[in-house]
């Protein structure tokens, strides 16, 4: 009882914390959309590779991706004003920021108990494209090279997959059913092209990954709202997921539908839950690793 009462004051200073953090990156993806861009349906063309921070060459993971990617540079590099200036740059006058997020464990005592408690903060930070700055100096900093994203097949992908579901096809539409941990599909040759094919294949096997035997998520192992409501927090999952998946497949062709009421409704969604995108995000980047056989720790993700 003492030790919940202890955590009260942290907890609620974490909420104030966090809440910034949420506020701000949904204001950006709000306004995005209000613009006329929806940020996972746009095409990943960038050959130098995805974002990353210059100094460390470490990629954005999450939400992240996409805000870095709407941005539109041509560069992947990306810094705080503060790593420009630590290069003897600077930031060029009247250039705007981008907000990026991560997680940053901090470790709480308990003044009662003694006992120590990892709690996560999501800590919001403003970076610039490397284009943005000027007067960097280069010396140790490793540079991108032309050419040095490489996509992977997305057959290739697919075959791939640790502990995949099983794959049905003759089906009248795409689907996953997590009781039976099938994925039905439609024949190849109903889809406008193989790009199309793939990316709903993709979106039905980020789905999957939330069975109980693979990542445990819980809008799949309770189902709330599962199947019913095109607009739930796993059907976010799912979309984000596939874009990532087709962004390492290199698909740039794909069906999507950007109608106004698809995108009022997502609208609608992320005004009513201000941390819907970021998680959805996070729990996208968690499935398309685990479709790719990837290993990532958050904590060397650096702003």
């Amino acid at each position: 009882m003492g030790t919940q009462g202890s955590f009260t004051n942290i907890n609620n200073e974490r909420i104030n914390m966090n809440t910034k953090a949420y506020d701000r990156i949904t204001e950006r993806i709000v306004a995005l959309m209000e613009q006329g861009t929806v940020p996972w349906h746009k095409p990943w063309q960038i050959q130098t590779g995805m974002p990353r921070n210059l100094i460390t060459q470490k990629p954005y993971r999450g939400i992240n991706t996409f805000l870095l990617m709407s941005m539109g540079y041509e560069s992947p590099n990306w810094l705080t004003y503060r790593q420009a200036v630590q290069l003897g740059g600077n930031v060029k006058k009247g250039e705007k920021s981008c907000p990026v997020v991560f997680w940053k464990p901090m470790e709480v005592t308990d003044k009662e108990s003694g006992e120590v408690e990892k709690i996560p903060f999501l800590r919001l930070y403003h970076v610039f494209n490397a284009s943005q700055c000027e007067g960097l100096k280069l010396k140790d900093v490793p540079k991108a090279e032309e050419g040095a994203f490489v996509a992977t097949e997305a057959v290739e992908i697919v075959a791939k997959m640790p502990q995949p579901p099983v794959i049905k096809h003759g089906m009248t539409a795409a689907y996953y059913a997590p009781r039976q941990d099938i994925v039905g599909m439609p024949e190849k040759k109903r889809f406008e092209n193989e790009e199309a094919y793939h990316a709903a294949l993709f979106h039905e096997l980020v789905h999957s990954t939330g069975h109980e035997k693979r990542l445990k998520r819980q809008s799949i192992t309770e189902r709330n709202g599962f199947g019913t409501d095109p607009y739930c927090k796993e059907e976010l999952v799912a979309e984000l997921g596939s874009a990532f998946l087709c962004g390492q497949a290199g698909i740039v062709e794909r069906t999507i539908d950007s109608s106004a009421a698809y995108v009022e409704n997502w609208l609608t969604q992320l005004k009513n839950d201000k941390t819907l995108i970021v998680y959805a995000a996070a729990q996208a980047q968690k499935a398309a690793d685990f479709i790719l056989d990837r290993k990532f720790q958050e904590s060397e993700v650096t702003a």
